[in-house]
């Protein structure tokens, strides 16, 4: 599946609501930023490649604006995020048609049993968390053996903070050097299935997003 062919189905703009201070779901909906914004969404559909899974969990749904997306790839959908309002969040996903169970947590300590999930999906998430080695263990824990973690997560070169400060009215300063840890810390923990780019030329210095699916239950080269 090419990942400019496919409509996403996100949650109506009416509907969202942020939900922190790095939440900020509006931008899906403004013209240049959301188009940037929806590619995070495209690479992971490009990463899933048109499989369909029995639990999908998310790493991070924040509003909730991609659950409608993922719902339709899964049995069973699940979220976890650490803002508390996931009622909230879940009412507004019921109203439009979406079923998913939503949890408050920390990808640090992920409060599933072990094999719970057969993928997990984490979109501009994991550079938040403070240790980026723990939450790895923990997701290789929850998925089932030679289940599959989709990772997006924005390019660590210093050539997009001013265009972040501009567009968001935030830098890179927000993640600290996690951006750097995290894609050396996944290939540590994490067989590599299947890499994306955006865009797909130019190397590191002008990379946008890096999408990356991995294998659970199995010894990184």
């Amino acid at each position: 599946m090419s990942h400019t062919s496919h409509t996403l189905r996100l949650l109506p703009e009416s509907a969202v609501q942020p939900t922190g201070p790095v939440d900020h779901p509006d931008w899906n909906y403004r013209p240049l930023l959301g188009r940037v914004q929806r590619l995070r969404f495209r690479m992971v559909l490009d990463l899933l490649g048109g499989d369909r899974f029995d639990r999908i969990l998310e790493i991070g749904y924040g509003s909730g604006v991609f659950q409608p997306e993922l719902a339709r790839w899964c049995r069973e959908l699940h979220g976890i995020d650490a803002h508390p309002l996931t009622e909230q969040v879940a009412g507004r996903l019921a109203t439009h048609g979406v079923t998913t169970t939503l949890t408050r947590g920390s990808a640090e300590s992920l409060p599933y049993d072990s094999g719970s999930f057969d993928c997990v999906v984490a979109v501009s998430t994991l550079e938040y968390v403070e240790s980026i080695e723990t939450a790895c263990r923990e997701i290789d824990r929850i998925l089932v053996p030679g289940g599959a973690l989709v990772v997006v997560t924005p390019g660590a070169s210093a050539l997009w903070s001013p265009v972040l400060a501009v567009a968001t009215r935030q830098g890179s300063s927000q993640y600290g050097d996690r951006r750097q840890q995290l894609q050396p810390a996944l290939h540590r923990h994490f067989p590599l299935d299947r890499e994306v780019r955006v865009p797909r030329l130019g190397g590191n210095v002008v990379r946008l997003y890096t999408g990356l699916r991995f294998r659970a239950g199995g010894t990184a080269a």
